[in-house]
């Protein structure tokens, strides 16, 4: 591999993107450790904590079942702010888009964002749009900015895992990412896979209500799924995660066409979906509440922090074995937010 040059891999969420962000970009820009590395930046002004983020998307299709890159962009920024447990306030809308796209999709993916924003209690509030010529994009590019406000005094962060803390996440994984590959690659599937695509504001904000300081760390497995997420939670908290693969909720029709393909549901995306560590004495009454919500009802606690010190992911298998988990290596699905 020529290390001189950017790959596909190196935006997928996985080992790729990792390096390339601790190399070069992180270092050149800024400087943030490993354990500041979250879903926003918390920022403090006149003694308010505040949560910004950004995000640019690029998914193939822009169409997909469950939504388009407009609910994305917006839904993905919401939940990114969600993720420090922060209020999400106002978000901000560049568009790049090519020369020849239709005029009708825009107006489409447009009402979509309003939409999305509007369910999720935030506004659009600033932007800016760019046209480029044919060929020089593909159809749109969405980049999203948004900033939240934080209302509590707990810490929530990738870096707070504690050994005994239970792993719950609140619903099915990979729905996302099969249904856009299923829509790109023209699947003729029996039953339908819809994007789970949606704001956990409001679930984040149950979650914190019910579990208080005991709620450690929220995360959104979205690129690089479920085992990239909770192996970059262990790095950053120097913990070692075990999870149950018979406890991970997976839908009957994803289980089957990540079967066909070979495809392991762990790495494929979600845009509707969080991962908890709360602590233990707490995590009954969290997932209780979680399963009360209208995005929570398949909420499972799916392992806990086992041990300090590692960094590692081990996943106890339905055959009784356990083997260990590393982040995605490259590109398992290509262009999914």
């Amino acid at each position: 591999m020529n290390k001189d040059l950017i790959l596909l891999g190196h935006g997928s969420g996985g080992k790729l993107s990792h390096q390339l962000l601790d190399d070069l970009i992180i270092p050149t820009l800024s400087g943030i450790s490993l354990a500041g590395q979250n879903d926003a930046a918390l920022v403090d002004v006149g003694g308010r904590r505040l949560a910004f983020t950004t995000d640019s998307y690029v998914v193939d299709p822009v169409f997909f079942p469950g939504g388009n890159i407009g609910t994305l962009a917006v839904n993905g920024t919401v939940n990114d702010l969600a993720m420090m447990g922060a209020r999400p306030l106002f978000l901000g809308a560049g568009l790049i888009i090519e020369e020849g796209f239709g005029r009708n999709d825009l107006g489409t993916i447009l009402a979509s964002m309003r939409q999305a924003a509007d369910v999720a209690g935030v506004r659009i509030v600033t932007g800016d749009t760019k046209v480029v010529p044919r060929g020089k994009a593909d159809r749109i590019f969405i980049n999203t900015s948004g900033i939240g406000l934080v209302e509590h005094d707990f810490t929530i962060s990738g870096a707070s895992a504690r050994p005994g803390d239970r792993i719950i996440i609140n619903g099915t994984v990979g729905d996302h990412g099969i249904a856009v590959m299923a829509k790109r690659e023209g699947l003729e599937l029996q039953t339908d896979i819809v994007s789970d695509c949606a704001p956990l504001n409001g679930l984040v904000a149950d979650i914190i209500a019910e579990g208080g300081a005991d709620v450690h760390v929220l995360r959104d497995p979205t690129r690089g799924g479920v085992a990239t997420t909770l192996k970059e939670i262990a790095l950053q908290s120097d913990v070692t995660i075990t999870i149950r693969e018979e406890a991970i909720p997976l839908a009957g029709p994803v289980k089957g066409v990540c079967a066909i393909l070979g495809l392991d549901p762990l790495y494929v995306a979600n845009e509707g979906k969080l991962l908890v560590a709360v602590a233990p004495s707490a995590a009954e009454r969290v997932l209780a509440r979680m399963k009360a919500h209208p995005c929570g009802g398949a909420a499972a606690i799916i392992g806990e922090v086992t041990d300090a010190g590692g960094g590692k992911l081990r996943l106890e298998t339905s055959v009784g074995g356990v083997r260990a988990v590393e982040m995605l290596a490259g590109e398992q699905l290509p262009r999914i937010c």
